[in-house]
């Protein structure tokens, strides 16, 4: 059967809507001990989570295998993207540096052997926080040095010297979403550039990074071959490691712009296969996948790839 066959045939079998989203965009419900020991850890620290603050549809399942995507550098973004529920606001500069030490307590805490750390854009800040990203990874390492780390980093600005910060501090993985396809860029991101994005990723291999991922939303409108592009310029960019999910809607809320269509698992399963005949090590793709969903395993599979 030819790729757009089954793409044809993907949309056709496509499962009735349920609540306006199909049936495979379906998240079980966790609410035992390890999500209210996750809870109650993350209030007790002061500290935020991507998790709760993007509204991920994986969160309760994540938290009851007790593993937390750590939002540092605060709750408020100083952009405001049109797919993002994390609050937009005016920090004026203040950076809380006793952060690192408390989520290196938290990680101590829940024994992780791999943690991702990711953050707001803080324009407002000079380095755009790139030094308290450093300091996140070496209060970490020295805390757990046999735990992996992974950083999603915002794009500093584009500044290098911000990004050779952070890859001083040497994470395991360094992680920069491009989000959509190139047309779709502007809109969904205004304040950023695609090029510029591809540019960090080459950039941060150049300075030393061993392992560089990206991920993709669908559903923006985008065109099928769009995303096969994106994806070959991103492996072209020398990513290793892609994650390409869903756009689900935030809020109804007019500045979050609408699901223009929901992908099949045939539809992921096709991006994965021309994803992996490009080159990357790995390619996580599903309705639900995001960047750090079992981030871990996204890993040691690209490790195993290697020869």
């Amino acid at each position: 059967m030819s790729e757009r066959t089954a793409l044809r045939h993907a949309v056709a079998d496509r499962a009735e809507m349920a609540d306006g989203r199909p049936a495979w965009i379906r998240v079980p419900f966790h609410d035992g001990p390890n999500f209210r020991d996750v809870q109650s850890l993350m209030r007790g620290l002061t500290l935020h989570t991507v998790c709760e603050e993007a509204r991920c549809p994986n969160q309760r399942e994540c938290w009851d295998a007790r593993t937390a995507t750590f939002l540092i550098l605060g709750d408020k973004c100083t952009r405001r993207c049109g797919y993002c529920a994390i609050d937009t606001g005016h920090p004026e500069g203040v950076l809380d540096w006793g952060e690192p030490d408390r989520v290196a307590q938290a990680v101590a805490h829940l024994d992780l052997r791999h943690v991702v750390i990711t953050s707001v854009t803080r324009d407002d800040v000079a380095d755009g926080g790139a030094a308290v990203f450093a300091a996140t990874i070496r209060r970490v390492r020295n805390r757990i040095p046999s735990c992996d780390i992974e950083v999603l980093v915002p794009d500093f600005g584009f500044d290098s010297a911000s990004l050779r910060t952070v890859i001083d501090a040497q994470p395991d993985v360094l992680n920069h979403n491009i989000e959509t396809v190139r047309r779709i860029h502007p809109a969904a991101r205004p304040r950023s550039d695609y090029d510029s994005a591809l540019r960090l990723l080459r950039d941060a291999r150049a300075m030393g990074a061993t392992i560089t991922k990206s991920g993709v939303m669908v559903g923006l409108g985008e065109a099928f071959e769009e995303l096969v592009e994106t994806l070959q310029d991103l492996r072209d960019a020398g990513v290793a490691v892609i994650t390409i999910g869903q756009y689900l809607r935030p809020t109804g809320d007019a500045r979050h712009v609408p699901v223009e269509r929901y992908y099949t698992p045939e539809e992921f399963a096709l991006l994965k296969s021309r994803g992996l005949a490009m080159g990357f090590r790995h390619v996580e793709s599903g309705p639900l996948v995001r960047s750090s969903y079992h981030a871990r395993d996204q890993l040691a599979k690209s490790r195993a790839s290697v020869p």
